[in-house]
């Protein structure tokens, strides 16, 4: 049974401190899928590139301290594809494809809006060259799991603070209109929303660092399990782990039939 884990580390050094190798060694997932390594391949430690029992696939962004994405596996990947083929956005480190017979395993970090309106910009015209791609992805017909920080909050069960935040970036009615279209004319699947349909306070996965966003719970849940419908429907259990903290968001752990 495929036991998929996606986390942000908000910096790969940092959360190495914080015990995540540890953490990670204990879960023995088939699959991880990191998100914002804050770091270059010169930076990467044996242990970071190949933790003990899996090969490692990275995409560093040209930027020094800043996105970068990874996908850990227990085996060898058939295939890998490091960017997505949008230079804009190769360039930030933000994508890895890694195949497993027919099984694609994705991580990906999405642009987050919320430092100006240049970068909301941005995250537009991601996802604008985002969609399409994701449509070639399902005409493939293979099973595929997108993990990754998304950065949107799809609807209002989502994240405590809805009503205050509806002009903000990662809730704006465009981006949510956005991931709607993912699962209702894609097909693609919010595996854990299958799993929890109703859960609000116990799905969060990102808390703000600013006030006592954490101590009070104030959350959003933006990273996600996206994946075709085949394999959504293998889904047996979610898990956010926050027993530890490694960084302002929770590793989320699902895992599926085989």
């Amino acid at each position: 049974m495929p036991k998929i884990v996606s986390a942000n580390l908000n910096g790969v050094r940092s959360a190495a401190k914080k015990g995540f190798f540890e953490w990670l060694a204990k879960e023995s997932a088939d699959f991880i899928c990191v998100q914002e390594l804050k770091a270059q391949e010169a930076d990467m430690s044996p242990e970071f590139l190949a933790p003990a029992g899996y090969v490692g696939h990275f995409h560093y962004a040209q930027k020094k301290g800043y996105s970068g994405v990874g996908l850990y596996s227990k085996r060898t990947p058939n295939a890998v594809r490091i960017g997505f083929g949008t230079p804009e956005f190769d360039d930030e480190g933000r994508y890895v494809e890694c195949d497993f017979g027919d099984l694609t395993v994705i991580s990906v970090y999405c642009p987050s809006g919320s430092s100006s309106e240049e970068r909301q910009q941005a995250k537009f015209r991601f996802m604008e060259v985002f969609l399409p791609h994701l449509q070639s992805l399902v005409a493939s017909g293979r099973e595929i799991v997108i993990c990754g920080d998304w950065n949107i909050a799809h609807k209002e069960i989502d994240l405590k603070n809805w009503k205050s935040n509806q002009k903000n970036s990662g809730f704006l009615p465009e981006e949510r209109a956005w991931m709607t279209q993912l699962f209702d004319q894609l097909g693609l699947v919010d595996v854990y929303r299958v799993l929890h349909p109703h859960t609000t306070g116990d799905a969060y996965t990102w808390w703000s660092n600013r006030g006592q966003a954490w101590a009070n719970n104030v959350g959003w849940r933006i990273d996600y399990h996206v994946a075709t419908a085949g394999i959504a429907g293998k889904a047996t259990t979610a898990a956010i782990y926050k027993e530890q903290r490694f960084s302002d968001h929770a590793p989320l752990t699902i895992s599926y039939q085989d």
